[in-house]
C-alpha cells in the first residue's frame, strides 16, 4: 500500500492527499515521571518504531510530517527546517500560521527527502509524527536526530490531531501547552456541533479530484476525521473501497459512491470549475438532491485538508454553515 500511497503523492505533486484516538503520545513510563511536567527532560515517546527518547528541550527542530510544522509553531516551536506538504510555498505553512515565523525554515522536500539538508541543519529532534511511516525513512532520520514517527498501528499518514499534538507538545517540552490547545479544539468542535446539530449522525463522502480521475477519502484520513468531529459517518460503501491506506481511486463508472447524506468534493491542485462542469459529478445522486459541496477556494481547500489545529479552526469558521446548508434533511 506504500507505494500506491507514493504514487498518488507523485501525482499531487505536493501530496495533498492526506484524526483518530488510538493510543499515543509518552510512554506508559513517563506518566508519572519528567514527562508529566512541562519542559521536564528527558521524555520518552512511544512510536510505531519503539520508544524515542529526547534528552534535553531541543533547540533546532526539523518538522517533515504532515502538519508537523503548523502544530510546532501553535506550542511556540519554530522549525529551522519542514516540509510543505499542501504546496503553500513560502515558509511552507498556511496563512492561519504565517505571522508564527520570525525567520524562515528551510523546506527540505516532502515525499522525497532531502536528508542532506536535514543533517546540514543540525537539528536535534526530527518530527515525522504524520507520514508514510516508512521504516527506511525512520532509520535514515534516526541516525541525525531522535525522531518522533508515527504512533502504533496508524495508517499511512493516517495521525489524528490528538495524537499529533500530544507527541509534538511532549517532545518538545510544551505538553501542558498542548493539552491546553487539545481542550480548546475540542470545545470548537463542540460549538460547531451545538450550533449544526442537522450534521449529527449523518453520513457523507469526501472526494478529490486530480488529473482525470476521482477518488475517495477514507476513514484515517484527516478530511473524514475533521467530519466525524462534527458527528457525522464516512459512508460504509466507501471505507469497504479500501484499507491500510487513507485513499482509494474511484472509476468513473462508481463515481455514484461518493453520494451521501452530504458529498464534499474539491479539485486537487486544480481548478473547481472543472467538477462544476463535470456531468458525470452532475449526474450522482448528492448533485441532483442538493446535498454536494465543492470547495472553491484553494486555502479553504488546504485548511480543510490541514488536519493541523490551526487549519482547523479555520475550516470550522468558514466551511462548516455551507456543509449544514447542503445535508440531507430528515
Amino acid at each position: 500500500m506504500h507505494g500506491h500511497v507514493r504514487r498518488v503523492g507523485a501525482l499531487l505533486g505536493a501530496a495533498l492527499l492526506g484524526l483518530g484516538l488510538v493510543g499515543c503520545g509518552p510512554s506508559e513510563s513517563d506518566s508519572d515521571g519528567a514527562a508529566e511536567g512541562s519542559g521536564q527532560f528527558p521524555v520518552t515517546i512511544s512510536t510505531r518504531f519503539g520508544e524515542v527518547r529526547v534528552p534535553e528541550r531541543p533547540e533546532r527542530v526539523v518538522a517533515l510530517g504532515w502538519s508537523d510544522a503548523e502544530t510546532a509553531l501553535e506550542l511556540g516551536v519554530q522549525p529551522v527546517g519542514a516540509s510543505d506538504w499542501l504546496d503553500f510555498g513560502g515558509n511552507g505553512v498556511g496563512p492561519w500560521s504565517s505571522g508564527e515565523y520570525t525567520g524562515s525554515p528551510e523546506l527540505v522536500g516532502t515525499n522525497e527527502i532531502n536528508y542532506e539538508a536535514v543533517a546540514a541543519l543540525e537539528p536535534d529532534l526530527i518530527l515525522n509524527t504524520r507520514s508514510a511511516g516508512s521504516a527506511k525513512t525512520h532509520s535514515t532520520l534516526s541516525g541525525i536526530a531522535p525522531t518522533v514517527g508515527p504512533p502504533k498501528d496508524t495508517a499511512a499518514y493516517g495521525t489524528g490531531w490528538r495524537e499529533q499534538l500530544r507527541m509534538v507538545s511532549t517532545a518538545v517540552g510544551e505538553k501542558q501547552r498542548g493539552e491546553r490547545l487539545l481542550a480548546d479544539t475540542e470545545r470548537a468542535f463542540e460549538q460547531a456541533v451545538s450550533e449544526h446539530p442537522v450534521l449529527k449522525d449523518k453520513t457523507v463522502g469526501v472526494g478529490g479530484h486530480y488529473g482525470n480521475g476521482y477518488g475517495a477519502y477514507l476513514g484515517e484520513d484527516s478530511r473524514v476525521r475533521f467530519m466525524r468531529e462534527l458527528g457525522m459517518r464516512n459512508k460504509p460503501e466507501i471505507d469497504e473501497l479500501g484499507s491500510g491506506s487513507f485513499y482509494v481511486d474511484i472509476s468513473q463508472e462508481r463515481l455514484d459512491v461518493l453520494s451521501a447524506d452530504l458529498t464534499v468534493v474539491f479539485a486537487v491542485n486544480g481548478d473547481s470549475s472543472q467538477l462544476r462542469a463535470d456531468p458525470l459529478l452532475q449526474r450522482t445522486r448528492a448533485a441532483e438532491s442538493g446535498n454536494l459541496v465543492v470547495i472553491d477556494d484553494p486555502q479553504l481547500v488546504k485548511a480543510f485538508s490541514s488536519g493541523s489545529v490551526p487549519g482547523m479552526r479555520y475550516a470550522l469558521r468558514e466551511v462548516v454553515p455551507t456543509f449544514a446548508e447542503h445535508v440531507a434533511a430528515g
